[in-house]
């Protein structure tokens, strides 16, 4: 197969006169190109220059060649002109998975404004809470919380800073109380989510002075993170959720965080991919843009001084 950068040398030597002079111009040795020239002839079988020490010349079967040369360089030019310019506009299709809860209640909207903007772009998203498999499943990226268990991924910061946060509904602790302290929660019924066979019945805190870890119990589990955070709206119990899900919720007085002096345990999200070659410019406009939104969210993460007023 004919090289390109042997192509370019003949081409250039044609037109100098010069095999050294073209050499000099794509910063090559003599030696280098006067090898150049031998591998392209020895490929095409046919004599393209006449040398001597003094002259360069085309042979008539350089001659010939010397305009398909020419084309093909042209083509290969405007081939690359043309990705460049593909690159630089928002449009294909972007391939994601994001988890059940953030996708449907904020990721959503967002889409539909992010594709307004870009009107030549195709979304194509996958909810669920599951780990997507980003070398089998068709998605380019993958938004997920908490640290990525696979290494040979690429992660890059959404939300680092966003935590978990106890929460129930008004409606729920008008009928058994607010718990006060983490020993009470053993009173209330925890609405868990489960990820495959595993229950997440495990819930981390840090009072101030010591990390606290509690095993909870229910009468509800559920494996989609946003029926968690249904049943929570509905009184059905206590949730431990990643702020992002409910600060709306909160906001809106649907939902109350409860001891909210505790240090909860750390969501950040992530969005992954397998390689940075994914990361085309209509990632990196909606990864500029899903760190923004998460940001003003996580800047009204509630303090105690907030919830007590």
């Amino acid at each position: 197969m004919l090289r390109f950068d042997d192509l370019q040398l003949f081409v250039r030597a044609a037109d100098l006169g010069s095999l050294s002079a073209a050499a000099r111009g794509m910063d090559m040795s003599a030696a280098v190109a006067s090898a150049a020239l031998k591998r392209i002839e020895q490929q095409l079988g046919a004599r393209l220059l006449a040398r001597s020490t003094r002259s360069l010349r085309l042979t008539a079967e350089g001659e010939g060649f010397l305009e398909y040369a020419r084309a093909a360089l042209s083509n290969l030019d405007e081939g690359r002109r043309l990705l460049a310019s593909g690159q630089d506009q928002v449009s294909g299709m972007l391939q994601l998975s994001a988890p059940s809860d953030f996708g449907r209640n904020l990721l959503l909207p967002w889409l539909d404004e992010f594709q307004r903007e870009h009107p030549k772009l195709t979304v194509r998203l996958l909810l669920g809470d599951r780990i997507a498999d980003l070398f089998r499943q068709p998605v380019d990226i993958a938004l997920r919380y908490g640290e990525p268990e696979d290494s040979s991924l690429v992660a890059l910061p959404i939300a680092p800073q966003n935590r978990r946060v106890l929460c129930a509904a008004p409606s729920y602790l008008a009928r058994h109380g607010e718990p006060r302290h983490l020993e009470q929660l053993a009173q209330h019924n925890c609405l868990l989510f489960m990820l495959g066979s595993r229950v997440h019945d495990h819930w981390s805190f840090h009072d101030g002075k010591r990390e606290v870890s509690l095993t909870v119990s229910g009468d509800r589990f559920s494996d989609d993170a946003d029926v968690v955070r249904l049943w929570a709206i509905a009184g059905a119990g206590v949730a431990y959720k990643s702020w992002l899900d409910v600060a709306a919720d909160v906001l809106a007085g649907r939902l109350k965080v409860l001891m909210p002096e505790l240090l909860c345990e750390r969501a950040p999200l992530n969005l992954l991919c397998a390689h940075r070659a994914q990361l085309s410019k209509p990632v990196n406009l909606l990864r500029e843009m899903l760190a923004s939104r998460c940001a003003h969210i996580s800047s009204q993460f509630p303090t105690k001084s907030d919830v007590d007023h």
